[in-house]
């Protein structure tokens, strides 16, 4: 027993040394408030509501790790819930890690990832559509571009200096049928029959110096038997090229894009979305920030400009408060609402809406 005693002491010494070559982090953020929307439906009807999808960003939870492997290798995952604060309830379609659920490795060649994840569109638009899945912005017009994740999809990104690529390929992009929703479209794929059914695959070319950054990304969807969108088949593609670069100047951030899709499911198929806008830090803790969007759909009279403004004041680096703003001109048939930061506000087609928000962010 004697014996025993050193050799355990020397185990019991080296858990320290085990437990710091990982760490996990909880992290989060808690984002809502009250908005106003009008002229909802062929009524013209208002809102005032507590939406459960986005402020300036959405609500989210989740954990993400890291295990030093040795030699510059090393293990990571990240699970990441999202969820409405109004109500508490798990969006994404339901599901426990809807926003991220993925395990991998990395070393200086880049990191090679397996699970549900983000696609390259959400990295190619990132710095450049400034106020990003803001309650008024880009997602109001185009509804995947806060939804650009797949399942069953291995990914790869690597930064080389300035250079960063990326692709990711999935056998079945969307399982959750979520009836119907850009947040579960029912395209569960992974079919032996059809080995084309609800694949995805994206790619990423980005270059950026202490000041500037020019990034260009495709992202590719196929359909499936019973998908939503109209993408009822594996023949069907929705495919959608983006450009886009931003400039820092001072305390100025300027950026712009374009993204250029092709809905095969769509009569009016090929459509062009250009945005561009500006954010300004006025003092340390004040930043005001606006953007414009443009999106027509080719060979239709189908076409919507949204302007949207958004000033906000931080507390501290965790906590802030903020004004949002946004006024959307559909034309043509087009009936997008201006709010993304929740559901059931469409206009007429053809309609105007002018959408309002204050509210508070926590990030933990």
């Amino acid at each position: 027993m004697r014996k025993l005693r050193p050799l355990a002491l020397a185990l019991f010494c080296t858990l320290p040394a085990w437990a710091s070559a990982q760490s996990v982090t909880l992290y989060g953020v808690v984002d809502t408030g009250v908005e106003y929307v009008n002229h909802i439906g062929a009524a013209s009807n208002s809102v005032t509501r507590m939406p459960n999808l986005s402020g300036t960003v959405p609500s989210r939870w989740g954990l993400r790790g890291t295990e030093d492997l040795g030699g510059g290798l090393k293990a990571n995952f990240a699970l990441e819930s999202g969820f409405g604060p109004d109500t508490g309830a798990s969006n994404q379609g339901g599901r426990l890690f809807g926003r991220q659920a993925w395990v991998g490795l990395s070393n200086n060649w880049g990191q090679i990832s397996f699970g549900r994840q983000y696609t390259m569109l959400f990295w190619a638009m990132l710095d450049s559509d400034i106020l990003g899945p803001n309650a008024y912005g880009s997602s109001s017009l185009d509804n995947y571009f806060p939804n650009a994740r797949a399942d069953n999809a291995v990914a790869y990104k690597g930064k080389f200096g300035g250079l960063t690529v990326g692709a990711t390929y999935s056998f079945g992009r969307d399982t959750v049928n979520a009836g119907p929703s850009p947040s579960g479209t029912n395209c569960a794929g992974e079919n032996a029959a059809d080995s084309k059914a609800c694949r995805e695959w994206s790619a990423l070319l980005q270059y950026e110096t202490n000041w500037w950054s020019v990034s260009a990304g495709y992202d590719s969807l196929r359909g499936g038997p019973g998908a939503f969108g109209g993408l009822t088949n594996s023949n069907l593609k929705d495919d959608r090229l983006v450009l886009g670069g931003y400039v820092l100047a001072g305390n100025a951030k300027a950026g712009l894009g374009w993204v250029a899709r092709r809905n095969e499911a769509l009569t009016a198929s090929r459509s062009n979305l250009y945005y561009g806008g500006v954010s300004y830090d006025v003092t340390p803790t004040v930043n005001v920030a606006g953007e414009l969007y443009y999106l027509k759909y080719r060979n239709s009279a189908d076409k919507a400009w949204l302007g949207a403004l958004r000033a906000s004041y931080a507390f501290s680096k965790r906590t802030s408060v903020y004004a949002t703003a946004g006024y959307l001109a559909n034309g043509g048939q087009s009936a997008l609402s201006v709010s993304s930061a929740g559901t059931g506000t469409a206009p007429a087609p053809g309609g105007k809406q002018l959408g309002s928000m204050v509210g508070i962010k926590h990030i933990f």
